[in-house]
């Protein structure tokens, strides 16, 4: 005996081995030749499936059965030899009669009733071809084999056909009927093959797949098995080879009944999808076909065929199993039992079935009861030894007999065919649409060379009116450079001999007269005088005040009134203080012009002015305003000295927009010198500035503000208390709201000093500050990127210094917000400002060995290695090669990339 669990047709699983298969039913079976009754194309009332209607909403069809005896083995050839058979075949009354002794016998009826010389080929077209034949018409349908183990099941069925052709199951060639109908381009077969071994469903295809789960639609009760392969089929071979595979997993073990008997139920699912086109007709108001024609709904019928191939019922004292193979036996009883009780109370119309006593009953619910067109084929044999196992197959296929299905199409709207449809009318809207624009276009371009011709000739008008333009202006100009030159002649000779003044200036360089000069002191001069005369008169009229003061009530209004007039003189006076302030700044401004003018004179005009970013009065020009040659002050000084820091501090929160600008601009100029630093902040200059920068949207302001607070941050006292003031989170938002290139450049320069500040880096990032910095590389300009870059390569430095002192282990903070990138990107920029701090800030980041991998990754070291040979600076050159030799990681990848530093 075989061990149990063999795989069918090779292979071995779970210890078990195959054991070849000479069933002597199926060589009986095979060796009989026998002759078939033609073969129809549609079902008689004599054959399976005689109901067909697809207009209903259902349609009656009982489940038919017919009953297929085996021939005679060569064991019941010898065994039996005295003995008649049990049963009596009345093939053409389509009776069987079954022997209880020599004189008496029960008589049974069914649909059609299968001798044991019966080819496969009648056997298909009785049984199952009416089945397929639904099942193409868009019903679901479900041909089954039911009997003793031993009896021709599997043969009748799954018989692949490879040594005979005329041997061939009801499987194969339902699947050569479906093909030859279907149509390979519209529609589609797929297939799924599973077996139910020991209560589990598990797929014959993928054996891994060994425990299906079962899906139940709540609404219509339908039973799905998603998890289970489904490979589509487009031709006869490739379903064999399913079969094939499917047939090497099922299990099957060697009894005394059978040699090969399947242990498993064997289920063969056959999904078909057709395309339909159903014409409609259109009624008119009279209930008369339109004239507007027949509409045609494209519709997608989706039926399945079923096709079990049941494990034979086994009695155990006959079959000889044991152990595992009892437990086998056990199963397929007790599943077969369920389905018995099932087919008992349909066929009595009970009010409960109990469909879920088995997996076996729930996979067949739509075969029996259901709304299937099903086919039940039982198999019996004619030893008389097994009489009992015969009679309970027949009287099984009796009850079957009883069960009524309501058979249902299942259509569904075809999208896709009405799409494609929808496509080939697009298709041809396009071409017609471009033979319309191919028009359109040809008198555009009509219109657009007459358009042209008037337009060359309108050029040509304007040419000529251009030259004599031209013309006239070049003699304006030339006798406007000569008066001019000879106004810079009468200027050079009035300006006095300063040295180089470095200023802080916000303001627009350009050209200044000696004249607007003159009239600028007289305004000056005219301004003081009227103070003098204002406080005099204060003084006169306080004095006047004090002795007619009396303490009678009479004199009371006069009191008031001039109380009055103090107070509108004292405000007069602050009035003319402050444009005393203006004055004298723009003195100071105007002096400052024409020195540089006098400088632009004495280089010969290289330079007539200050470039857009470059102005005398930036923050970044680090000149110390100092004591000219000649020994006078610088005029900022010389108005610091005049006016005092308090009046210009309070000047800030004026009222009129041109003080407060002018106030601004002179604090800025002041926080240039180190040396007034200390007393601004003191002052409280600082936090007037951060005010500035938070409540104003000027963006002169906004600039000067964050000039002054960019000089302020040169000092590392001062970066403290910016810090604490929440001057990051001002600037940032500065940074993230200002458009204008000078703005920016004075927030990166600002930042960039923050940057320096080892103590303020973890700050620096938490508040904003780094990410700002590295937000206004979107504005490009040569001048901001540089102060980013600066930012970047102190920013770097510091982080380089902690790491080699132990106080910082992790990743960079630059390369966890993303700027390595950028730094790599511009490591070779040709604007030399911009290309020193970025080469300084690669060689810092190299030190940090934790940064080495994700710099190599992102292409760093070759720019490193660039710097260690062609840098312009010895010292970044050094600097670079010994980064790339101390680091381990480094030589490592020059090794390995062969490159030597």
């Amino acid at each position: 005996m075989a061990l149990n669990g063999a795989y069918r047709n090779g292979g071995s699983h779970r210890g078990s081995f195959k054991v070849d298969r000479p069933s002597h039913a199926a060589s009986n079976l095979r060796s009989s030749s026998f002759k078939a009754r033609p073969s129809i194309r549609r079902s008689t009332s004599a054959s399976f499936g005689s109901n067909s209607n697809k207009d209903g909403d259902g349609v009656p069809g009982r489940v038919r059965v017919a009953v297929r005896l085996r021939p005679r083995n060569a064991e019941e050839q010898v065994a039996d030899a005295d003995f008649a058979d049990c049963v009596e075949l009345q093939p053409e009354l389509k009776r069987l009669k079954l022997r209880k002794n020599n004189w008496d016998s029960d008589t049974y009826e069914f649909d059609e009733v299968l001798t044991e010389s019966a080819s496969q080929k009648r056997v298909y077209e009785v049984v199952a071809k009416p089945v397929v034949e639904s099942v193409l018409e868009g019903y679901n349908g479900t041909v089954m084999a039911y009997g003793q183990t031993g009896t021709g099941k599997t043969f009748t069925l799954g018989r692949l056909g490879d040594e005979d052709m005329s041997d061939r199951g009801i499987m194969v060639r339902a699947m050569e009927d479906i093909l030859a109908d279907v149509s390979h381009e519209a529609d589609s077969v797929s297939v799924s093959y599973l077996q139910l071994y020991m209560e589990t469903l598990q797929d014959l295809l993928d054996p891994a797949n060994d425990n299906i789960p079962f899906v139940e639609d709540p609404k219509t009760g339908d039973v799905s098995v998603p998890g289970a392969t489904v490979v589509e089929i487009r031709n006869q071979s490739s379903f064999l080879e399913i079969l094939r595979l499917g047939e090497a997993h099922r299990f099957a073990a060697n009894t005394k009944l059978n040699t090969e008997s399947s242990r498993s139920h064997a289920i063969l699912m056959v999904q078909v999808k057709r395309s339909v086109v159903r014409e409609e007709v259109l009624l008119g108001e009279e209930g008369e076909p339109s004239e507007l024609g027949r509409p045609f709904r494209p519709l997608i019928r989706k039926s399945k065929l079923v096709i079990v191939d049941l494990a034979g019922s086994e009695r155990i004292h006959k079959s000889g199993s044991e152990g595992h193979l009892l437990e086998e036996a056990k199963s397929i009883n007790l599943s077969l039992t369920a389905l018995g009780k099932c087919i008992n109370a349909l066929a009595e119309s009970s009010a409960h079935v109990p469909i879920r006593d088995s997996k076996l009953t729930r996979l067949l619910r739509d075969s029996f009861g259901g709304s299937a067109r099903t086919s039940l084929i039982v198999t019996i044999g004619p030893s008389p030894r097994h009489r009992g196992e015969t009679a309970s197959t027949i009287l099984f296929g009796q009850r079957a007999m009883k069960v009524e299905n309501m058979l249902k199409i299942k259509e569904e709207f075809d999208y896709r065919s009405l799409s494609r449809k929808l496509e080939v009318q697009l298709d041809k809207l396009i071409a017609e649409n471009e033979r319309q624009q191919k028009a359109f276009e040809d008198e555009v371009e009509k219109i657009h060379l007459e358009a042209q011709n008037r337009i060359s000739e309108a050029e040509r008008n304007f040419a000529d009116a251009l030259e004599k333009e031209t013309k006239k202006c070049q003699m304006d100009y030339m006798d406007t450079v000569k008066k001019l030159e000879e106004k810079l002649v009468l200027n050079q000779s009035k300006i006095d001999h300063e040295n180089s003044v470095r200023d802080n200036w916000s303001g627009q360089g350009g050209y200044v007269s000696a004249g607007e000069e003159v009239e600028v002191k007289k305004l000056l001069e005219n301004e003081v005088n009227l103070r003098k005369a204002a406080e005099e008169e204060v003084s006169r009229l306080r004095h006047q005040l004090e002795l007619n003061r009396q303490p009678n009530a009479g004199e009371e209004s006069d009191v008031v009134k001039l109380t009055k007039v103090l107070e509108d003189e004292a405000r007069q006076k602050k009035e003319l203080e402050e444009e005393v302030i203006i004055l004298r700044s723009q003195l100071s401004q105007l002096t400052l012009e024409a020195e540089q003018m006098r400088r632009c004179l004495d280089r010969g005009g290289a330079d007539s002015g200050f470039s857009a970013y470059e102005t005398p009065t930036s923050p970044f020009r680090h000149s110390q305003l100092k004591e000219t040659k000649s020994g006078h002050k610088p005029p900022v000084a010389t108005l610091f000295e005049q006016v005092g820091l308090q009046k210009i501090l309070s000047l800030l929160d004026s009222e009129d927009a041109s003080v407060r600008i002018h106030a601004v601009k002179v604090l800025a100029n002041l926080a240039a010198e180190e040396s007034n630093q200390k007393r601004i902040v003191e002052a409280g200059g600082l936090i007037s500035l951060l005010m500035l920068l938070r409540s104003y949207e000027d963006e002169t302001v906004r600039r000067v503000a964050a000039g002054a607070i960019a000089n302020l941050a040169m000092n590392e006292a001062n970066q403290e208390r910016i810090m604490a003031e929440g001057g990051i989170s001002l600037l940032s938002l500065t940074a993230n709201a200002a458009e204008d290139p000078q703005t920016l450049r004075m927030v990166a320069g600002a930042i960039a000093n923050l940057c320096g500040n080892e103590k303020l880096q973890t700050k620096l990032r938490s508040e904003g500050g780094l990410k700002a910095l590295l937000g206004m590389v979107r504005c490009g300009h040569p001048d901001v990127l540089s102060q980013v870059a600066r930012g970047v390569a102190n920013f770097a430095k510091c982080e380089s210094r902690a790491s080699s002192h132990g106080m910082s282990s992790g990743r960079s903070l630059l390369i966890e917000d993303g700027a390595l990138p950028w730094i790599i990107q511009n490591a070779n920029n040709e604007v030399a400002p911009i290309r020193r701090h970025i080469e300084l800030a690669l060689c810092h980041l190299a030190q940090h060995e934790v940064n080495a991998k994700e710099m190599i990754s992102g292409g760093a070291l070759w720019e490193l290695i660039r710097i260690s040979r062609d840098c312009s600076r010895e010292d970044i050159r050094n600097l670079a090669r010994r980064t790339l030799t101390s680091s381990p990681v480094f030589r490592s990848e020059m090794r390995r990339l062969r490159i030597e530093c």
